[in-house]
């Protein structure tokens, strides 16, 4: 019997772990490490429960430590991992205010990121027992379970007046902020250092399809503005930026995260941006430590390349593939495209793969190609949305590098087919006489997909 430590237990901890005791829990003792009082919080939801679009945060947990220990694992919970010995190979924590030491054979990073801190007057932290907290009152981080319920205690507080709400970075996380804040009545201010919302995932024309849709939902978009200060006397007043100040009464800062791998301590090696660098069996450079999840490096096959994509979907893969490997069944993962949406006020948009900005930084020879259309024939008179749709690929192979659409119509499973697509490496030439049927209460006989492929160069 092998003995394994898991540091970390949300999304790639809990799916590495259920893995081994699913599959491999005679063969192993499984002993887990985790700082936080619950795992398993989906953290994407955490908007819609701030706007009320869901009921509470109960469905937003699949798992916790009775589910684990019952299948097998020992579990401790708000036990902070100081440092790890690998010579002895030994995990030093801290539980129940005491040290404690744990030898393994085999060990798994889960420790996923922690929220980048932006160099901003004023946003000053110290440092919890658990976790960062804001030295200024109603400046806010938005990561963990906790802090969305201080949030929300302090939305639902009368006594604390806010009524005009600030929400520092436009990322998918940001944009998600601000519809759930102005669903509550708020004044909403998004700020963001680059002139586009969701940059990164969606070329320009796309995301400023989002940043109408935001305004004419009455967000103010201070869009291409650096934050300089947070201001006020004991509690958040003002958000000073190069251009404007906005007299607010919470900031929230949402500008990022980084990979939590402090534990490497010099001896694993890191990706450029400080993830652990592992390879498709989720290695490390040390042999017998594993990482996964959005501490780890994944393989990007749109890029053939390492990169870091930190998505809770990626996490679980990353964690499965890991949970064999330790165990000792060889499994390589397949790669991923970061594949993602985002659905605001009903507008849907869906990406996987790279943009063309980014397949030429790559250094594809990279062209675009799209098309405008309804998603159904004309005749069908309700519900019928127009879908727009850009393909990326590369115009030396042909094959497919992107993928992006929106609509008001719900077309978030055809980004499936473009994810698949470019782990395949299908060329647009092949998308162009795929076999996708039609029926008029679904689509065209001549549909935005065919007809995008055939318009390619």
């Amino acid at each position: 019997m092998s003995k394994i430590v898991v540091i970390g237990a949300n999304h790639a901890g809990t799916a590495c772990i259920n893995t081994m005791l699913d599959n491999f829990g005679s063969e192993n003792e499984i002993v887990v490490f985790d700082q936080n009082s619950n795992i398993s919080f989906l953290g994407c939801g955490m908007a819609l429960w701030i706007g009320k679009q869901i009921d509470g945060p109960e469905g937003l947990f699949y798992s916790d430590k009775e589910k684990l220990e019952a299948k097998g694992a020992k579990v401790y919970m708000e036990s902070p991992v100081l440092s790890v010995d690998y010579d002895k190979k030994e995990v030093h924590a801290l539980v129940n205010g005491q040290e404690h030491v744990e030898p393994y054979e085999k060990l798994i990073f889960a420790t996923g990121s922690t929220p980048i801190v932006p160099p901003i007057k004023g946003v000053e932290l110290v440092e919890g027992n658990r976790e960062f907290k804001a030295t200024l009152e109603n400046l806010q981080f938005v990561k963990l379970y906790q802090n969305a319920e201080e949030v929300i205690e302090k939305l639902q507080d009368k006594s604390k007046h806010i009524e005009r709400v600030a929400v520092v970075g436009a990322g998918y996380i940001g944009v998600e902020l601000a519809e759930a804040f102005e669903r509550l009545g708020k004044k909403v201010v998004l700020v963001d250092i680059v002139d586009t919302v969701l940059n990164g995932y969606y070329d320009k024309d796309f995301t400023d399809v989002m940043a109408k849709n935001l305004e004419d939902h009455g967000i103010e978009l201070a869009l291409g503005q650096t934050v300089q200060a947070v201001e006020g006397d004991g509690k958040v007043e003002r958000l000073v930026t190069d251009k404007a100040t906005f007299d607010v009464d919470m900031v929230i800062l949402a500008v990022g995260f980084r990979p939590n791998t402090a534990l490497a301590d010099g001896k694993i090696e890191l990706f450029r941006n400080g993830a652990f660098l592992v390879n498709k069996k989720q290695e490390t450079s040390m042999p017998d430590v594993y990482a996964v999840g959005d501490c780890a490096t994944i393989y990007d096959n749109a890029r053939q390349d390492m990169n870091y994509i930190a998505l809770a979907s990626n996490a679980v893969r990353s964690g499965i593939v890991g949970a064999y490997n330790a165990t000792g069944h060889e499994l390589e993962g397949i790669g991923v495209q970061g594949s993602n949406g985002i659905s605001i006020y009903g507008l849907h948009m869906v990406s996987t793969g790279l943009t063309l900005e980014k397949a030429k930084e790559v250094g594809y020879n990279a062209v675009e190609t799209g098309f405008n259309d309804l998603q159904k024939p004309e005749f069908i008179k309700h519900d019928n949305y127009e879908v727009a749709i850009k393909i990326v690929y590369d115009k030396d192979t042909r094959v497919i590098l992107g993928a992006q659409m929106v609509s008001y119509e719900n077309i978030s499973m055809g980004i499936h087919m473009f994810s698949l697509a470019i782990q395949e490496q299908v060329t647009i030439d092949k998308l162009a006489l795929t076999d996708i049927f039609f029926l008029p209460h679904f689509n065209k006989p001549y549909n935005y997909i065919t007809m995008a492929a055939l318009s390619a160069e």
